[in-house]
């Protein structure tokens, strides 16, 4: 499949790869979101008008409301609808006519979807998880809160954030190798435009933030699930999830405001008519707050029991952190004081958006400093704080939507309407947000509060639906010019400086009729007819006639497949479970089956590995064509190709995971004692021996290139054939090993001992079964159709993942063999 459907019918919509309408699908979806986060948030205002609550909610239900009014709008709505926006426009503004990976776009997108859907399901099975957005240890565990019983919702909202995880991975190493492989000839990295900027960064602190993020579900789903002991004891396991969350959470504040500050960046430029005022130094200063992102996460761990010396490490990070922000804030301040401002509705929005976000810096000062942490910790001053903040981000992102509506629709909007919009949006968000600062003494998710508060929490649910309704004038807005509006000029603002307003409105399938470069200074269109080199092999392009395919049905397939998967695994848990409660410890037995297991979970399992199986072999077989950019700017990257950088960038982040996962088990063995822990394998000698197959395997894998390159079929599939032997041989040690270990009552639900044990030797052995997998498929093409004979460039992907479990596992052996 390849050419695409007309976008008048659904079936355009489940088969494009197209960036542009892969945009439209993000910022559509991620608009769903917010109104069902918002009506949640509506529900639990309405609820707290009276001290105690109205009646409306139950208790669980307001809990169940809270936190999913968190994860929705942290995760579902406010990075994916940043992500439209990248999707649409970043290709554009680079030169670019598609990612570099289109399928592996359009299955990022289902796979958020999907992960959506899994939220809502959690609804109906019983109960969602109820225990907060930042699923604090030990409350996100079923033995420490009774709300969480009903573990299959609770599951399938933690199932549903890994799903959400696994898109923003594959988006985030498609945009880094985009970026940095295909932007236009001349165009370096320092005269990218802005908003690009903001997203180049923003998708650096994703390939790492989330990848903590992922392990942290990871060993969150193996408690819920196969009943570990992570989160579920008394040693240290709160203190292990917060630092594991918070290395995840606080780039997130950035990974979220980023996109947001991008958009300021163009909207204060457009409508100023002038160049951003200290623009190289605006650029550094938000490097320099990405990298700085990583080192202040301790400053949401001021309550715990980490010593008072790195508290006081973190206190100063966080200062240090603010200081590029107000060179930032100060920069987009000049821009309008010395320019000549039109307040458009993009630029009301934008400078509210300043505004607020300058309110929200300001109050978060108080909670950086460890004593007045100590105060206001666990109350509304940090609700009000981290709604400005993140809030203010929404602005501008609602700011881009009306500065983009006409390239991507080709129609305008009422700037009456517009205008109005604003006014009602930035009224109703004060008159919500603001009184919780005034009610400061309130504490975080309860419904109680003292009557001497009582008039502002008032005030806020009057305003949290004035600002509802100012979202109902939003889409208003935006249908009504859709349906009835004036046609958009290509160019319908007098200073606009990117290169998205070069094309017609909306812009065509393939972006451009010629190759812009910018070697001359400025953007010119050029005959596309060149030779790329890709990875040291030299290839002859010619772009203007060569058919790039944008339609493919199997990322879709791939992401109802995990789905169904997912569904099943969220009521895999197959025991009820008895805990015991002793002085220092707490301890578990599986004592039966689950009244929750039915026949349907192991079906749906069944179903979504079959469904799974078959689109992952289509998709493996389908050819698709995405033609690169024969000339482009590469640097830093320009002896590298396009699919090795991104196999590359992947497993960036998966070191993350997996030093997530080890630093885990260092944490708690640690915690316990470093010499009350022993090895918990029989005998080193069998991982010793399993060290030598895998290394034996790396050595195959590099002669599988080597007759790869000298086009031997009978080598390559001798040699590949012997890396599989050798990954099934690993796997069936590994499965004795463990059978020996369950002889002698060793359990990975024993204690958090064998948990760490289990769980991160189980993590490397899915790699290596996934490995195997990948290799059986290469075989397959090799015996069917003489694959990777002329084009070895896949087994040379295929070798820099395997190397990598191996080297994991060199790691691991002498972690848990011989310490």
């Amino acid at each position: 499949m390849s050419d695409l459907p007309p976008r008048t019918t659904v079936k355009r919509w489940l088969v494009t790869t197209n960036h542009k309408d892969i945009g439209i699908l993000y910022l559509a979806t991620a608009l769903f979101f917010l109104l069902l986060g918002g009506v949640l948030a509506l529900l639990f205002r309405a609820h707290m008008w009276v001290p105690g609550g109205t009646g409306l909610l139950e208790n669980v239900e307001f809990n169940q409301a809270v936190t999913n009014h968190g994860l929705i709008m942290v995760f579902l709505f406010l990075s994916p609808f940043a992500a439209g926006f990248a999707n649409y426009f970043v290709p554009l503004q680079i030169g670019a006519k598609d990612l570099a990976f289109p399928r592996l776009n359009a299955l990022s997108y289902w796979f958020y979807l999907f992960s959506g859907i899994l939220f809502a399901v959690a609804f109906f099975q019983e109960r969602a998880f109820a225990g907060g957005w930042y699923m604090y240890a030990p409350l996100n565990v079923p033995m420490y809160h009774p709300a969480m019983q009903a573990t299959t919702g609770g599951n399938g909202t933690i199932l549903g954030l890994i799903l959400f995880v696994m898109s923003i991975t594959l988006g985030s190493v498609n945009f880094l190798t985009t970026i940095h492989r295909s932007r236009a000839e001349g165009l370096g990295l320092w005269n990218m435009p802005l908003f690009t900027w903001s997203w180049l960064l923003t998708i650096w602190m994703m390939l790492f933030a989330f990848a903590a993020l992922l392990a942290a579900l990871l060993l969150l789903a193996s408690d819920r699930l196969l009943l570990t002991q992570y989160f579920a004891t008394d040693e240290g396991s709160s203190l292990l999830w917060a630092h594991l969350f918070w290395f995840f959470g606080h780039p997130e504040v950035y990974i979220v405001f980023f996109p947001a500050l991008g958009i300021m960046f163009e909207t204060f430029q457009t409508f100023t008519g002038r160049r951003l005022v200290g623009r190289k130094w605006v650029i550094i200063a938000m490097v320099l707050v990405a990298v700085q992102s990583f080192l202040v996460w301790a400053h949401h761990m001021f309550l715990t029991t980490i010593n008072l010396e790195i508290k006081t490490l973190f206190m100063a990070t966080t200062i240090g952190i603010s200081l590029p922000f107000d060179l930032m804030i100060f920069s987009l301040i000049y821009t309008m004081v010395k320019g000549r401002v039109r307040f458009t509705t993009p630029f009301l929005f934008s400078l509210g958006a300043l505004v607020l976000f300058i309110l929200g810096g300001i109050t978060g000062v108080f909670l950086g400093a460890v004593v007045l942490d100590y105060e206001f910790r666990g109350t509304y001053w940090v609700v009000a704080h981290f709604h400005y903040v993140m809030v203010s981000g929404v602005t501008a992102l609602i700011g881009g939507l009306y500065y983009w509506w006409p390239k991507i629709t080709g129609k305008m909007y009422s700037e009456t309407l517009g205008k109005l919009n604003f006014a009602v949006y930035f009224v109703g968000f004060n008159l919500l947000y603001f009184p919780m600062f005034l009610a400061w003494e309130t504490p975080r998710r309860v419904f109680h509060y003292g009557e001497a508060v009582h008039i502002y929490h008032q005030a806020a649910t009057v305003g949290a639906f004035v600002f509802g309704a100012s979202f109902l004038i939003t889409f208003y807005t935006l249908v009504k010019s859709l349906l009835s509006g004036p046609d958009a000029p290509d160019n319908p603002w007098e200073y606009s400086r990117t290169a998205e307003w070069a094309t017609p409105s909306p812009p065509p399938l393939d972006n451009w009729d010629g190759r812009p470069s910018y070697a001359s200074g400025r953007l010119e269109f050029v005959e596309d007819t060149a030779a790329t080199t890709d990875g040291g092999v030299t290839t002859a392009v010619e772009s203007q006639a060569e058919h790039a395919d944008h339609a493919s049905i199997w990322p879709v397939g791939i992401g109802f497949g995990t789905f169904v998967f997912f569904l099943g695994l969220t009521g895999l848990t197959p025991y009820t479970v008895e805990f015991a409660r002793g002085t220092g410890e707490v301890s578990q037995e599986i004592v039966g089956t689950s009244a929750e297991q039915t026949i349907v979970y192991p079906i749906l399992i069944l179903l979504g590995v079959g469904i799974l199986g078959y689109t992952l072999f289509e998709y493996g077989r389908e050819e698709f064509n995405a033609p690169e950019m024969a000339i482009a700017s590469r640097w830093p990257f320009e002896g590298i190709g396009t699919t090795k950088l991104g196999v590359w960038f992947f497993l960036a982040s998966d070191v993350v995971v997996f030093g997530a996962a080890i630093g885990s088990y260092v944490f708690a063995r640690l915690h316990a004692g470093w010499g009350t822990w022993g090895t918990v394998p029989p005998s080193a000698m069998v991982g010793l021996f399993n060290t030598y197959v895998l290394l034996t395997s790396s050595f195959t894998v590099i002669l599988a290139l080597v007759f790869a390159e000298r086009g031997n079929k009978r080598g390559l599939l001798a040699t590949m054939g012997a890396t599989l032997v050798l990954g099934l041989t690993f796997l069936g040690v590994k499965g004795w090993e463990w059978s020996q270990e369950f002889a002698h009552g060793i359990y990975w639900f024993t204690d958090i001992h064998y948990s760490t044990y289990f769980v991160t030797t189980g993590l490397h052995a899915l790699h290596v079964i996934l490995g195997m997998l990948i290799a059986a498929f290469m075989l397959y093409r090799i015996v069917t159709v003489d694959a990777y004979l002329t084009d070895h460039r896949p087994v040379e992907f295929f070798g820099l993942y395997w190397h990598f479990v191996d080297i994991v596992w060199v790691i691991l052996f002498p972690l848990f063999y011989l310490m």
